[in-house]
């Protein structure tokens, strides 16, 4: 399980484009998001969007996103390879340097010590793990967001300052492990 100021442990993962994508793609990224995430999640489902905007906002700022669902694919048939090949045509994510991966074996999930769905990973410029936990404080509605922890998270690692508060609880649904 990663601790605040931990490295970005190394992957290569197939993305929705059939292509695989490996940690050091993301190098140049002054701050790099992990974002382990589900299609059967309607926590993450609800997200999906506001991770979007994100991504939007802070491109320019040489933020880079990564999505990666590692729910085993067997059981949970939304999570497979194909539907989220779908999902990301469905958010346009080929039109944007948004990158959606499966991590099949569920390695990766298990090097990060992930656990839910959404669960975010925030590096820094030198990619040491600078927060983890929640997107925000209400996953059901935006406009009822009261703390933005990512984004204060994002605009402080942007800035080169310590995170406030590193570490927020996740409030999503369990990974689905391979039995």
């Amino acid at each position: 399980m990663l601790q605040i100021g931990d490295k970005l442990p190394e992957f290569n993962l197939i993305g929705f484009d059939d292509k695989v994508h490996s940690s050091y793609e993301y190098a140049d990224k002054y701050a790099l998001a992990i974002v382990f995430t589900s299609n059967s999640s309607p926590i993450s489902v609800a997200y999906s969007n506001r991770l979007l905007k994100l991504f939007e906002k802070y491109e320019d700022d040489n933020l880079g996103i990564i999505g990666i669902n590692s729910n085993d694919g067997n059981q949970s048939a939304d999570d497979s390879l194909e539907k989220i090949k779908l999902a990301a045509f469905h958010y346009k994510l080929h039109t944007i340097n948004f990158m959606y991966l499966k991590d099949e074996t569920q390695e990766v999930a298990k090097k990060f010590g992930a656990k839910f769905n959404p669960e975010v990973f925030l590096f820094n410029s030198k990619r040491e793990l600078v927060y983890k936990g929640a997107i925000d404080d209400n996953w059901e509605s935006e406009s009822g967001v009261t703390s933005a922890y990512l984004e204060d998270a994002i605009e402080e690692t942007l800035d080169g300052m310590e995170i406030d508060f590193p570490e927020i609880p996740s409030n999503g649904t369990p990974i689905v492990w391979k039995p």
